[in-house]
């Protein structure tokens, strides 16, 4: 199969075209810089940005026939909502959801006259629960939950499967290129530095040793080869954990049992 993955310069992206082309696959891997791909080796490597409609045309383009698609280019910028600058919220879901979004639209008409193929959409645990600091990232990965459901319901008619991965606490984080900054917000606020306090580390807490891009991108791949696979893939022990309990619980005791687990007092 033919697989574009977007945001492969490192990370989950980086590790998922890597993994596709040891199982065969042609992968078009594509980033924000293109030369951050020089070292890949794979079918092809092309210039994307995922806000950009342009962008994403040409790239689409250029692409040629694709079987699938992996949305994967992601930004976290954490930061308390209080202090959340509004450039930086619009950064992160135009990357995280508005960029899926375009990337989609612009498959979907090839997919869907050729009969089938997959699309893969990598959220995360925060896309089911809500974290400090995380407003941004967790409000982009719950509206890539709701994208990724009514995509699922209005293309598989066509044939075309959707695939939601959610992973846990990993290793690389979210996929960041050389040359862009890992961004906080709101460090002048120094009415958060208890809570700030007690949420480093927590984390490490729920997941221990956090496991490498390379599962999430064995977990992207099996999807992509087994047309069974469900649409929700949870991927890690933490995931796992903390999506079981959550699913047992009402609002209140999942908060006060994450409060106890993680110690947190504020």
């Amino acid at each position: 199969m033919r697989i574009l993955v977007t945001g492969a310069a490192t990370g989950i992206g980086r590790a998922t075209a890597i993994e596709l082309t040891k199982r065969g696959h042609e992968v078009v891997a594509t980033a924000r810089r293109v030369d951050a791909l020089h070292d890949l080796d794979v079918a092809d490597r092309l210039q994307l940005d995922v806000t950009d409609e342009t962008s994403v045309a040409r790239a689409i383009a250029a692409a040629g026939d694709l079987d699938g698609i992996v949305n994967n280019a992601g930004l976290s910028e954490p930061g308390p909502i209080e202090g959340y600058p509004a450039e930086a919220l619009r950064r992160v879901l135009e990357t995280n959801v508005v960029g899926p979004v375009l990337v989609s639209q612009a498959v979907i008409a090839q997919l869907r006259e050729r009969g089938g193929g997959v699309i893969v959409n990598v959220g995360s645990v925060q896309g089911r629960i809500g974290i400090p600091f995380g407003g941004a990232y967790c409000a982009s990965k719950h509206a890539l939950e709701g994208f990724s459901e009514v995509l699922r319901y209005e293309i598989g008619h066509f044939g075309i499967r959707v695939v939601l991965i959610e992973p846990g606490y990993i290793a690389s984080g979210a996929a960041y290129e050389p040359g862009r900054e890992r961004i906080s917000h709101g460090d002048h606020l120094s009415v958060y530095d208890e809570l700030r306090d007690q949420w480093n580390g927590s984390d490490d807490k729920v997941a221990g040793v956090r496991p490498g891009p390379e599962v999430v991108a064995a977990a992207i791949a099996d999807a992509i080869d087994d047309p069974s696979t469900p649409f929700r893939v949870r991927v890690g022990a933490d995931a796992d954990l903390v999506l079981g309990v959550r699913s047992t619980m009402d609002d209140e005791t999942f908060e006060a049992t994450m409060r106890a687990t993680l110690d947190l007092t504020w």
